[in-house]
């Protein structure tokens, strides 16, 4: 198979034996989070918890991994998560070198069951596989437990591995790569139910096949040569103001340098950050700015507190973005007095200190005192706390549905309402493909030098890439639908190939008259690497396809349609007042005025009249939010389409507006 290693590799914990599948036995899924729904949906049975030993952990990459020039080379994490309740399908995508290791030892996934008998680490060297005891790695980070394990099999290995979160199965856990590359949505927590401390790769020497060489090197040559219009929102500095909330600015002259994923060029805010006492690591969005706030707040000067805080979450593996909204929940509640220290055992009048962090992330970790609470997800702890902590859950705007912030929230950008409310975690890919195109069209606002993208530019792009001139525009409820749709059909299959966030969409472009940039890349890169008959359309009916096996999981796992998809209240009462990127709420209007959306709510009426439209062009059931036979039978679905119907969760196919 042209592009691919043609190889799976299951490992079954509990039985310690392993077997390989050819990738061939699904075609149509791309690979990466595309491949890995598939096995999901075929092996997992819904009723299965996150713990459970039937539940698969799937590592993988897509057709075009191990490719470079191109920033193709990230991989994904797949698999039941304890995040949510009832516990869902998840995933996450990750960078560094991992993922393309594993693609030259001649695997396109990784697919991991069963529950080993002890804390255990997995070793694949070349054509060798052995799961070895961990009890030596126990309670140890994940930066360490990398470092120790390249001691013991050589620097060339790769290592993917949890902090002590996972081991105690804090739900907010995540996994850790070479890199510091992080993967989210609560994975680390069901690594660490299967007793898996880590995996190590090793000893790849399969190199991609390509279909058409000399076709891909002309569009590595075309992809190096792009110039898109800057984002300008790094590099990151944070302070608390009188809100108080964050405000971006500059850093005041720390040592970093380029870190690209492998093969990549490095045009993007990634970078390796060097502290003072010569410790060096990624620093970039949250594991950048998280703890920035408070630290200058407490030091009253900026130091390398936050890096070494970035550093200490990566490496007990907890998500960096659930802690920055512990942390504002934290301080509102100690504002507000309903927690101090005595009820928390927190040092909290030192917030921001290096001291509190190492408290805070000691007991969530280890689950200690009030951190089995914390351990638990925030939302839970606030209800525990009582009526005035889940108000605070407000303050720091949280997304309840799934522990973390609503991030480019509907009360600002309408059409982000239905991406929220169709996944089981922040869906941050698809949320980017809109809050990019308005940060740059903000920084031409504001007169920011060298960017030029004007309202025309805009309304350009969103035409090509959003449906129609009305999805950016504001002030409108009007064209968000097919927008959101297309946003998520075009996500489901960079997420399968899997390309990276920072660099597609090719959305737009510099040289171009108005900017508007190369839907069809994608495919054709895809065409040239496997051989096959690949363009825009093509493509487009592929992610129609993956959205489609994902939403019938969730359906099958708990997530029954229309009532089930919805945003935090909030979002429809409380009129918007700020946002940490935006802080004047500036959006495009109608014939391409700059309005605010400051004061603004996310109309409920409104949504769920985008939601009629957004379901009769999925050609689902609009009273109910199902799909119907209609729309999987013509993906080519028919046995999900006879599994949910035996099931009762079919759709009949009304075509009228609900009640």
């Amino acid at each position: 198979m042209y592009g691919y290693a043609g190889r799976i590799l299951r490992v079954d914990l509990s039985s310690g034996k392993n077997a390989v599948s050819p990738t061939s036995d699904y075609q149509g899924f791309l690979g990466g989070r595309g491949l890995a729904a598939k096995i999901h949906w075929d092996e997992v049975p819904p009723e299965a918890s996150a713990y459970d030993e039937a539940n698969c952990l799937t590592f993988g990459v897509g057709p075009l991994a191990g490719i470079s020039g191109l920033g193709t080379s990230r991989w994904s994490v797949c698999g039941k998560s304890p995040l949510t309740s009832p516990h869902h399908f998840n995933y996450c995508n990750l960078g560094g070198r991992w993922g393309a290791e594993l693609k030259f030892l001649g695997y396109d996934s990784l697919v991991v069951r069963g529950i080993a008998d002890r804390l255990s680490y997995l070793v694949i060297d070349g054509a060798n596989m052995e799961l070895r005891p961990a009890e030596h790695l126990r309670g140890l980070g994940a930066i360490e437990t990398r470092e120790v394990l390249k001691n013991e099999l050589g620097s060339s290995a790769r290592v993917v591995a949890i902090g002590p979160a996972g081991e105690n199965g804090v739900a907010t856990a995540s996994i850790l790569a070479d890199n510091d590359a992080s993967g989210s949505g609560g994975l680390g927590a069901t690594m660490g139910g299967k007793n898996l401390k880590a995996i190590a790769i090793k000893g790849g020497d399969q190199k991609v096949k390509i279909a058409d060489p000399e076709a891909l090197n002309e569009l590595t040559n075309q992809f190096r040569n792009l110039r898109r219009v800057p984002l300008f929102i790094s590099p990151y500095r944070c302070t608390i103001d009188e809100n108080p909330m964050l405000n971006i600015g500059v850093i005041p002259g720390p040592k970093m340098k380029k870190d690209p994923c492998y093969g990549c060029l490095g045009r993007c805010p990634r970078r390796l950050y060097q502290s003072q006492d010569g410790r060096s690591g990624k620093f970039i969005c949250d594991s950048a700015m998280f703890y920035q706030p408070y630290s200058e707040r407490f030091y009253g000067e900026w130091n390398d507190v936050p890096f070494y805080a970035a550093k200490l979450v990566d490496t007990c593996g907890i998500d960096s973005g659930v802690i920055n909204f512990i942390l504002g929940w934290l301080d509102e509640c100690l504002r507000r007095g309903i927690l101090d220290e005595t009820s928390t055992g927190l040092p909290l009048s030192k917030l921001g200190s290096i001291e509190f962090i190492h408290t805070l992330m000691d007991m969530i970790s280890f689950r200690k005192g009030f951190g089995e609470l914390l351990a638990q997800g925030v939302d839970k702890a606030a209800e525990a706390v009582g009526t005035e902590a889940v108000e605070c859950l407000k303050h720091a705007g949280l997304f309840s549905k799934t522990g973390y912030n609503i991030l480019y929230g509907p009360r600002l950008l309408i059409l982000t309402g239905i991406l929220h409310a169709m996944e089981p975690r922040t869906p941050i890919r698809q949320l980017h493909h809109i809050s990019n195109l308005v940060n740059k069209w903000l920084a031409w606002v504001q007169n920011i030098e060298g960017v030029d993208m004007d309202v025309r530019s805009v309304r350009a792009i969103a035409r090509e890439f959003l449906g129609s001139e009305e999805a950016a525009d504001f002030s409108t409820y009007e064209g968000k639908a097919l927008a959101a749709k297309m946003i998520q059909d075009r996500e489901y299959v960079g997420e399968s190939l899997i390309t990276c966030d920072w660099l597609y969409p090719i959305s737009d472009l510099q040289n171009t008259p108005d900017h508007v940039g190369d839907p069809g890349f994608e495919g054709r890169v895809l065409a040239a690497v496997t051989g096959e008959s690949v363009d825009e359309t093509t493509l487009d009916r592929t992610g129609e396809r993956l959205y489609n096996l994902h939403r019938a999981i969730m359906v099958r796992e708990g997530h029954h349609g229309r009532a089930f998809d919805r945003v935090p209240e909030h979002c429809h009462t409380e009129p918007l007042q700020w946002y940490y990127f935006n802080h004047d709420c500036l959006v495009p209007g109608k014939d391409g005025e700059t309005i605010s959306r400051k004061g603004s709510i996310f109309e409920r009426d409104k949504f769920e009249m985008m939601k009629d439209e957004y379901y009769i062009l999925r050609d689902w059931d609009v009273a109910t939010g199902l799909q119907t036979r209609k729309a999987l039978d013509s993906l080519g679905l028919t046995s999900i389409a006879n599994d949910l119907e035996e099931r009762g969760l079919l759709g009949p196919l009304s075509r009228g507006t609900h009640e």
